[in-house]
């Protein structure tokens, strides 16, 4: 947990974090040595120096690893894992169920472990997200549109088939679809990236909630125009995030348009471990302020209270998590007493 120098308690859930397996043992082709390092490329142009991993470390790190970046030191109460498909460019995949389910129930209370589906995976696929949801109980979704399947490189949401799937994530009770919108990855499409499609679904799917991870960069202003009207539509911050540091002008002015189109509530922390830390993240994010030219044009201040909502409150509430509740659960726990 984050306290600030007078001794405020800030809750943080970091929204959007995995736990990958990049490695050459794991890699079908050519294709997956590209992905990850095209990962490794943003992890090192974005970071501080002192946080940069070698590459090695970075292509598949433990679990331990993990729980000792993201809780013991990076001031998060809890994380949310968001794990994707990717089978075209991995043998086993990028993500992994089983291992995410395995840290969750060891350390209690720490983690949400969400899942992933792919509507071109058709009527069997279906039949699989409800074994996902029993077996699970997956609260919600990782969606990648740029995905590869046999010969398609992407899909839309408002693909006959997306809709089936979000009519059965709402029969399911899977309310949250975080959908990666932003930066591409190579060798995946751009175009399949984009965020126009959210629109027609968020319109026809009002009961679910579409969290626009990476804020739909460096399609910002679509993403704004969208998620104005549209309020079922939430922005995630990974890979937002990082320019705090390496671009803190342009940080300012992605979170001052945010904060103009849509509102402190719907926006979201995540660091999308591990290419960033959330540590350092959190710590540059307490201390910003917009600038002053900034604020008098858009009107919209930063203060603590936006702060704590967007570092955690408002995944609270997609995740129906009491926060003072929470709090009594983590009092005592062997990780809060490590990362005292």
């Amino acid at each position: 947990m984050y306290r600030t120098a007078s001794g405020e308690e800030i809750f943080v859930i970091d929204a959007h974090i995995a736990l990958w397996d990049g490695s050459k043992e794991n890699q079908l082709n050519i294709h997956g040595d590209q992905f990850i390092s095209c990962f490794y490329d943003y992890h090192k142009n974005l970071s501080p120096k002192e946080y940069i991993w070698p590459k090695d470390k970075f292509v598949k790190y433990s679990p331990e690893t993990l729980v000792n970046d993201v809780i013991v030191k990076g001031h998060c109460d809890m994380a949310i894992f968001q794990p994707v498909y990717l089978h075209e460019f991995y043998k086993n995949g990028f993500g992994d169920f089983d291992a995410n389910e395995q840290i969750s129930k060891q350390y209690p209370n720490r983690f949400i472990c969400n899942g992933t589906l792919d509507p071109r995976h058709g009527e069997r696929g279906l039949e699989k997200l409800e074994e996902m949801k029993e077996k699970y109980n997956w609260q919600g979704v990782k969606l990648y549109t740029a995905d590869w399947y046999k010969d398609s490189k992407g899909y839309k949401l408002s693909d006959p088939w997306a809709y089936r799937y979000l009519e059965k994530c709402e029969e399911l009770g899977i309310k949250n679809i975080h959908i990666h919108k932003g930066p591409t990855v190579m060798p995946l499409n751009r175009d399949a990236f984009d965020v126009a499609d959210v629109d027609d679904a968020a319109s026809s799917f009002q009961n679910l909630n579409f969290i626009v991870e990476h804020v739909g960069l460096p399609r910002l202003e679509d993403f704004c125009w969208i998620a104005t009207q549209e309020k079922n539509v939430y922005g995630g911050l990974a890979v937002a995030m990082p320019f705090i540091h390496a671009r803190p002008r342009y940080f300012a002015e992605i979170m001052s348009e945010l904060l103009y189109w849509l509102d402190e509530d719907r926006i979201l922390f995540g660091s999308d471990y591990g290419i960033w830390e959330p540590g350092w993240l959190v710590e540059k994010f307490i201390e910003m302020e917009l600038p002053e030219d900034l604020q008098k044009e858009t009107g919209v201040t930063l203060d603590m209270n936006v702060k704590k909502k967007i570092l955690g409150e408002n995944a609270a509430r997609l995740y129906n998590i009491d926060i003072e509740a929470q709090k009594e659960k983590l009092r005592g726990c062997e990780l809060s007493v490590q990362g005292a």
